[in-house]
Parts: structure tokens; C-alpha cells; sequence
């Protein structure tokens, strides 16, 4: 079973998405819907990183409202730098912060953390990865972005993915 179907879920989504998007329940939709359902996650079975083995679900819950809290100052810091007439207080810059975080899923996870936060975004990540540069709207102390990263993202991601 694992071999036909290697991302149940995905399958289920697809073939969700495809009949909501094409607004139909033909027979030639629901054919097609099954096999894309069926051959897209075969077909990329191989780009998928390692399985998921989560360690830790409590941290999930304590990441998951740290990044809303976060999201929502950042987005109030954005709103006000984008009503405020003049120049910025702050350069915008790169960082770069050293991460211990190697699991190929969490990578991801803290990718989409990163893009997801107003005035941040990622920008490139060492071939061994053990160093990502983020893109900062407004750079006032790199230090403190790196702990703030360390701390809020890649601890939890850690002891989520890796512990």
C-alpha cells in the first residue's frame, strides 16, 4: 500500500482540489482526478525528505504560538514603517545565523516560518547547512535577530524534529 499511495494525504488533497477547482463531477473529471491523485505523488516520491518522526507534539503547540505572536508584531512593525513618512530607523541587511538544526523537514518548517514573518525572508542557506542568510527590513541589532531566531524557531524545531 505504501508503494502505490506514498502520501495518502496528498493524494485525498489532490483529488479534492481538482474536482473543487474545475467545478465538476464528470466522469471524465473524477478519472482524471484520481490519476493525478495517484501518479503526482509517485512521480515525486523521490523529492520528499526523510519521514517525519515527530518527538516531541507539546513543542509543536509552543512553536505554532510563538510564530503567531511573532507574525502578528512583525506585521504591526511593517504596518508602521509603511505609514511612517521618512526614511527607515534601521538599514535592511542580511544575517547570517549559524544553525546546528540539520533535519531536512525542519529546514523546511523554519523556511516557512521565515517567509511567513513580515519583513524577513530567506535568502540562502550554506550547501552544508550550517549557515542561513536571512534578508532583514530592518537591522538594528544582528545579534539579537540571531538569538531571536535560535531561540523562538530552531530550539523548538530541534526538539520537535530531532530530539
Amino acid at each position: 500500500m505504501k508503494r502505490l499511495l506514498p502520501a495518502p494525504l496528498v493524494s485525498i488533497g489532490l483529488f479534492i482540489v481538482w474536482l473543487l477547482l474545475n467545478q465538476s463531477l464528470s466522469m471524465g473529471h473524477l478519472l482524471l482526478a484520481l490519476i493525478l491523485a495517484l501518479a503526482l505523488p509517485l512521480m515525486f516520491a523521490s523529492l520528499r525528505p526523510q519521514q517525519v518522526r515527530v518527538r516531541r507534539p507539546g513543542a509543536i503547540l509552543r512553536l505554532c504560538f510563538a510564530v503567531m505572536v511573532d507574525t502578528t508584531e512583525s506585521n504591526i512593525a511593517v504596518l508602521r514603517a509603511l505609514l511612517r513618512p521618512g526614511p527607515p530607523r534601521y538599514p535592511s541587511g542580511f544575517v547570517v545565523i549559524p544553525l546546528q538544526l540539520r533535519d531536512p523537514n525542519a529546514l523546511a518548517v523554519l523556511a516557512m516560518i521565515v517567509c511567513i514573518t513580515p519583513g524577513t525572508s530567506w535568502a540562502e542557506l550554506s550547501l552544508d547547512r550550517s549557515r542561513l542568510m536571512l534578508h532583514v527590513l530592518e537591522v538594528a541589532d544582528e545579534q539579537a535577530i540571531i538569538a531571536h531566531v535560535k531561540t523562538r524557531y530552531e530550539r523548538p524545531l530541534m526538539e520537535i524534529f530531532e530530539s
